[in-house]
């Protein structure tokens, strides 16, 4: 799974410090990845990547104007 091209904007753009995204872990609760900043990802998303991925992906592209 190929996050990259959603790691923009102020919630996913810190992810892109390879130190932090290796902080990532599984929520026992929710069983989603997550990580110390409180970016995390919904599980049915994670789910349906090839789905969501494209509109995510432009998504990310907006939040990182609006960060700009």
């Amino acid at each position: 799974m190929q996050l990259r091209p959603v790691l923009a904007g102020e919630l996913y753009g810190p992810l892109l410090d390879p130190e932090l995204f290796k902080q990532v872990a599984v929520d026992p609760e929710v069983k989603t990845l997550v990580w110390p900043d409180d970016a995390d990802f919904d599980p049915a998303t994670l789910h349906d990547w090839p789905k969501y991925k494209d509109a995510f992906a432009v998504r990310a592209r907006e939040w990182e104007r609006v960060s700009a």
